[in-house]
């Protein structure tokens, strides 16, 4: 006999309704979790999906509509004192002008460049594609003639390759230490503004950058001075930002762009903020192509009319050397390849028949030598038009009669500057034999700070405005460029013609 509890029907009924109820619960339980649950992840995850970084604007810039500006996006606006970059990062890149912002460059340690540059694309628009070593860009799109430069190994080997010795690369770091300890508080240095953009020229041509070890600091406070010179000056990179009273501000703005322009080159693939760099370098560039005068060349105070035909050579190099270095930036500037087409056309037509380039009109020279023979070679090397025979001649005239000796009248360190840059490029035998001629005389002429001693031994330079050689720091910084020259700069093919 088994015994089987049975339910009553009312029992049973109670019993499904709890169970319809259980069931009915748990769905909407879990219903609510999973809304519950997206939500969470809603306010977590959507913010940083939608959150666009805000943009800074600290200067109202004037550069034409037609010119795109590059959006700087960084943080929120922070009111601190700027901090000085360790002597082996930069921690704070900062603006101390009107604008009370500090930008933070990540803390991480900037790994030496790499050997393996890119296509050998340089920079295109009529202009060529490179110098044809298939090198391209360093540290991303670094141009080719600047890559070069920034590794010690590679320094030493072109050094030997060229023609160069370890004397030469212990001079120029002995300069180099020498300009740092020289540097003004706010970044400057004495003298001419121009000084600036030469001492920063002579960092850069060493690849040092304001993360690097020794000089970072130094560097980083000459660029910031001169971001702050421009943004203060409406784009002028002068302390007297008036051509019409500033009759060397031809001279001191070009020298300061191409420095500025170079800087921004190396921070822009180095990831290195400065605040206002680029829109100082743009609006700088900007000026020098807008002042051009109606002949091609430029002028003293920037006259766009030149009654000596088109201004002269000496204060065209300078143009012509800034705007190249503001063509590698990757900034947009309006009409830059129209009129640096314009001005080596001018360059081109100063070409004497001798192969001389004169000052102000064809063939025009400084007492037995066309001493400008230099800025024109070069001016045509540095726009890929090295193989023209204006250029070739040029070469051929400067190896045939330059003259370096630096305790007498033969002591053009101006000249050199340009010389120095010109035969290197052109390589070949002509190279070997000015190498012989000026080397050893820089060398041997520095002092024992780290600066170089006065040339021409008392007697007058046969030089272009030989007065300047007095300031210390522009003839040093001279020196340091022109001993630079063996990986600052790639040979030329040697070419013959």
């Amino acid at each position: 006999m088994s015994l089987h509890a049975q339910l009553s029907p009312e029992a049973q009924a109670a019993l499904q309704a709890q169970k319809r109820n259980s069931t009915i619960s748990s769905v909407a339980i879990a219903v609510l979790s999973l809304v519950l649950t997206g939500l969470i992840l809603a306010y977590i995850i959507l913010p940083s999906l939608m959150k666009d970084t805000p943009q800074i604007v600290t200067y109202q810039a004037s550069i034409s509509e037609e010119n795109e500006l590059n959006e700087k996006k960084v943080n929120t606006n922070v009111n601190r004192t700027p901090s000085a970059p360790s002597s082996s990062m930069a921690k704070v890149i900062a603006s101390n002008t009107v604008s009370n912002v500090a930008i933070p460059v990540p803390d991480t340690d900037t790994p030496n460049p790499s050997t393996d540059f890119g296509d050998g694309d340089d920079f295109g628009n009529g202009w060529g594609s490179g110098d044809g070593t298939g090198g391209g860009g360093g540290f991303g799109n670094i141009p080719t003639t600047m890559k070069k430069r920034c590794s010690k190994e590679d320094r030493l080997s072109r050094l030997k390759e060229t023609g160069g010795t370890p004397e030469c690369e212990d001079a120029v770091v002995k300069g180099l230490k020498w300009l740092k300890s020289t540097q003004s508080k706010d970044g400057n240095w004495p003298g001419n503004v121009s000084n600036t953009g030469f001492a920063l020229l002579a960092y850069l041509g060493h690849c040092e950058t304001p993360i690097s070890e020794e000089f970072g600091d130094s560097c980083l406070r000459a660029i910031t001075y001169l971001v702050n010179l421009g943004m203060k000056n409406k784009g002028w990179l002068s302390t007297e930002a008036n051509p019409a009273a500033n009759k060397h501000i031809s001279y001191e703005h070009a020298i300061n762009t191409y420095a500025l322009a170079e800087a921004t080159t190396f921070c822009r693939q180095l990831k290195i903020n400065v605040p206002n760099i680029e829109e100082a370098c743009q609006k700088a560039g900007q000026l020098i192509i807008d002042n051009q005068t109606k002949q091609g060349g430029w002028e003293y105070n920037y006259k766009e009319v030149s009654n000596r035909g088109g201004g002269d050579l000496s204060i065209t190099a300078w143009q012509i050397q800034a705007l190249k270095a503001c063509k590698h930036t990757g900034l947009d500037f309006r009409n830059l390849s129209k009129c640096a087409s314009r001005g080596l056309d001018y360059v081109q037509s100063l070409a004497g028949p001798n192969g001389g380039f004169g000052y102000s009109s064809p063939g025009q020279g400084h007492t037995d030598y066309n001493t400008l023979t230099g800025a024109g070679v070069l001016c045509l090397q540095m726009w890929d038009k090295g193989s023209r025979s204006e250029a070739r001649d040029g070469a051929k005239y400067i190896d045939k009669n330059t003259k370096f000796e630096y305790n007498t009248r033969f002591a053009d360190l101006y000249g050199h500057y340009y010389e120095a840059q010109a035969m290197m490029n052109r390589g070949g035998e002509q190279w070997k034999r000015y190498n012989t001629i000026f080397r050893d005389q820089v060398l041997k002429n520095q002092n024992a700070d780290g600066s170089w001693k006065a040339p021409g031994g008392g007697k007058e330079l046969r030089a272009v405005a030989a007065q300047y050689v007095s300031d210390a720091h522009y003839r040093s910084c001279l020196c340091i460029l022109m001993l630079e020259v063996y990986y600052r700069f790639l040979p030329g093919t040697g070419g013959k013609g």
